[in-house]
């Protein structure tokens, strides 16, 4: 992005320069670098690959060549293209059993061409751009998928850690395994077993020297280590057989019926494109957990990723590779190697291309078994017991269960339908199943709704509110997440009514026990907390503009005509009892919490004392998320001045040296009182306690009058006026005194805190972040687009 500019004001007797003064003369072209974090990220990667892609060709029943492919073209094609910087792309495990499917009903060639239809299956979805849409697919019904498609893999690895043959389905898999049990062949059990011990033990060996040793990844520490211990023992094995590249097989014509090939088809691109969406957005997770890392990698945009998927199934089952898609062991390596950019996944691909021409003979040492022990440990690590407490928690266990047994017993694409239709049945059974009661305790009326309350519900709601005799105490409880808006009106106008009859009624949540709604009597203001933010202060006078005269209703109370509801004087009162009667009970077991475990803020927001900045409001934060320091212009003095005033370092110190906070955010906005005052200040005249403060905003007054310094401006528009352009560009002048702190340049250098420039329109209800370049700093606005594309 570039840098804002200063704009210039058109001169006849001004000369043109080409470039402003002191500037460097023009650079040459770019030379390609990469970072050293990518290239050693990339042999991480590639170190987990390189077994792997063999492994998972050898039980899709491929050629061994084609994983190599793949793993090569998902690097250098996907890497390249896709929308995901650092997730990377490959033959993945949850591909194998729709692979092998094809394999044995269509043969080699055609599952190739199959893969390449499904990458222009793939284009074509992301030129739609509904790549968001498959994220609309149940959590439940993706990890169920991923389990059975797990479970399929371990039952048929097993059969070759044993040294017999898997059959086609895991059904006779099972009927199959005594047999091989009976005759298991001790040497490929022997390979398999210390395959599956080292893959455990690695990761966990102790002290300084395993830390050390615990970087090279324990897959090819496995494969390696059970190759060598075959090959010292002299054990006869089946091994790798990598044929000659002038025999590779390439992909031809499709053979076979339509409506199988088309159903191939989608079966293939389902499972593609939603493993690699689902992989982009966990990416997407790791990245945000990495500090200093996000804001350079960016966002995955899904619908490219889509596209570089597409192009990288085109590409791979044309040259005779397995179909492709995100892999999540490589993605998460990838990131916690410190990879910065797609580099290191294209350069992976480059050292699987050379792996594969120059170590052949060291590959066809492998035995068999040692890579099937290695498959089959990832197809046991797909059952993911975190997963099944996730849908049990959820009450989505029979979704999870009914697409992990369909796609074990059925196929992939039969279990995900079935999972579907479980999914759908179950969200029908919850909207539709509402339990509603009624029954007297302690002289009050309690109504008892358990469940969605929908319209479906409104007749047995409308009998059970009709029980309640007119001017009692009722209680209605509602333990649900969803109300339409007949049930809704329903309840409302009953309320209405019991309330105009005498009776009292109060609508809580059962498990909270926090009230939902009160009745509505003119002359009280009903501020509800956690609804949509609007003008509480409704019990003082204000001017009503003429549109809003009539707009009398729950979130608006009506207007006092007389203009002096609010002249008693008790607002304060009247808020904090507010706070204790409707929003104490939301906030008081995490105020407890925060009480016990003391604050632990992620973040020093520094901003104006102006009433209209809500900090909490603008950032969607809540207690002991953010520290705040609020002061008149949201100034930072720079360290070592005469202020008389110490609070400012005081609390980034207290920030940073002992809260330990990773951003520190400088926070300006239009309109400022501070700014307009340091525009309109005359030199000398009486030194009062605010022109004293004001002083520290002079830097900023120099900077946007010099051309040659750098300043804030808007992206997209110019800044309204001078008040505005002063307000951006204190903005830039307030960051650098902050790196002039101690604690705060220290943490900087250490890497564990970043800086942040931001801007709201008040008027606008418009947030802008800082991005900084060599020359200045551009405030972008900040869009949701930005933040979920």
């Amino acid at each position: 992005m570039s840098a804002c500019v200063p704009t210039r004001v058109n001169d006849p007797n001004r000369t043109e320069r080409t470039h402003p003064p002191h500037s460097p003369p023009p650079a040459g072209p770019r030379r390609f670098r990469i970072a050293g974090a990518d290239v050693s990220a990339s042999i991480a990667v590639f170190l987990i690959a390189l077994p792997l892609s063999l492994g998972i060709a050898l039980a899709t029943g491929a050629p061994l060549q084609a994983g190599l492919v793949a793993a090569a073209v998902g690097g250098l094609v996907a890497g390249r293209l896709g929308g995901s910087p650092l997730q990377v792309s490959g033959p993945a495990a949850g591909l194998t059993v729709v692979t092998a499917d094809l394999i044995q009903r269509y043969g080699w060639r055609t599952t190739c061409a199959i893969t390449v239809l499904a990458g222009l299956a793939q284009l074509g979805l992301g030129c739609l751009r509904v790549a968001r849409g498959a994220l609309a697919v149940s959590p439940a019904i993706v990890h169920g998928m991923l389990a059975g498609i797990g479970v399929t893999i371990a039952v048929a690895q097993l059969h070759i850690v044993l040294g017999g043959t898997p059959q086609s389905s895991v059904p006779d898999n099972l009927r199959a395994l005594p047999a091989q049990l009976a005759h298991m062949r001790p040497e490929a059990v022997s390979v398999s077993v210390l395959t599956l011990a080292l893959l455990l033990l690695w990761p966990r060996l102790p002290g300084r020297a395993g830390r050390l040793l615990r970087t090279v990844p324990a897959a090819l520490v496995a494969v390696a280590g059970a190759t060598s211990a075959a090959a010292l023992a002299g054990l006869r094995l089946p091994k790798v057989d990598l044929p000659s590249w002038s025999n590779h097989a390439l992909a031809g014509l499709p053979e076979g019926p339509v409506l199988g090939l088309v159903a191939a088809v989608l079966t293939t691109t389902l499972v593609c494109s939603v493993q690699s969406l689902l992989g982009a957005v966990a990416v997407d997770k790791l990245v945000a957990g990495r500090p200093g890392l996000s804001p350079r990698v960016g966002r995955s945009n899904l619908d490219r990723e889509l596209l570089g998927q597409g192009a990288a199934n085109i590409v791979s089952g044309s040259l005779g590779g397995l179909p492709i898609a995100g892999v999540a062991v490589r993605s998460s390596a990838n990131v916690h190697a410190g990879a910065v950019s797609r580099n290191s996944t294209m350069l992976h691909g480059v050292l699987v291309v050379i792996a594969t021409l120059l170590m052949v003979p060291i590959l066809e040492l492998i035995p068999l078994a040692s890579l099937a022990a290695l498959v089959m440990a990832v197809g046991i690590q797909m059952v993911s017991l975190n997963h099944i407490r996730t849908v049990t928690r959820h009450r989505e266990v029979w979704v999870y269960a009914v697409t992990t047994l369909g796609v074990v017993s059925l196929g992939v694409l039969e279990g995900v339908a079935l999972g579907i239709a479980t999914a759908v049945g179950v969200a029908l059974h919850r909207l539709t199943r509402t339990r509603i009661t009624h029954e007297e305790r302690e002289g009050a009326h309690h109504v008892h709704v358990r469940g969605q309350l929908t319209f479906l519900a409104v007749p047995r709601l409308s009998r059970a509110l009709h029980l309640v005799p007119h001017g009692a105490d009722t209680v209605v409880e509602l333990d649900g997440s969803f109300m339409d808006h007949a049930a809704y009106e329903t309840l409302q106008d009953w309320q209405k009514t019991h309330t105009a009859q005498g009776g009292t009624v109060e609508i809580t949540g059962r498990h909270s026990g926090t009230r939902i709604s009160e009745p509505q009597t003119s002359g009280d203001c009903r501020c509800r907390p956690w609804t949509p933010w609007r003008n509480h202060q409704c019990d003082g006078p204000r001017s009503v503009p003429p549109a809003e005269k009539n707009a009398v209703g729950p979130d608006r109370p009506a207007p006092d005509p007389t203009g002096t509801a609010g002249a008693s004087g008790h607002e304060l009162a009247r808020g904090i009892s507010a706070f204790q009667r409707n929003t104490a009970p939301l906030v008081r077991s995490e105020l407890a919490r925060l009480a016990r475990e003391g604050q632990r803020p992620s973040q020093l927001f520094l901003t104006c004392a102006d009433s209209r900045l809500v900090t909490s409001m603008i950032t969607s934060s809540g207690p002991g998320d953010l520290f705040v320091v609020r002061n008149v212009g949201n100034l930072v003095p720079r360290p070592g001045e005469e202020s008389g005033d110490d609070s400012v370092a005081a609390a980034i110190e207290y920030a940073v040296d002992v809260l330990q906070v990773r951003s520190i955010t400088v926070c300006g906005h239009s309109g400022c009182g501070a700014m307009q005052a340091l525009l309109s200040s005359e030199p000398g005249g009486a030194r009062s306690p605010l022109k004293r403060w004001l002083r520290h905003g002079l830097p900023s007054l120099e900077r946007m009058a010099d051309d040659s310094l750098p300043r804030g401006g808007l992206a997209g528009r110019s800044p309204e006026d001078a008040v505005e352009q002063l307000c951006l560009t204190n903005v830039v002048q307030q960051l650098e005194h902050l790196r002039a702190h101690d604690s705060v340049a220290r943490a900087i250098e250490e890497g564990g805190l970043e800086l942040h420039g931001m801007y709201f329109h008040v008027g606008e209800a418009e947030a802008y972040l800082l991005t900084e370049t060599d020359t200045g700093g551009v405030f972008d606005r900040v869009r949701e687009s930005d933040l979920t594309a």
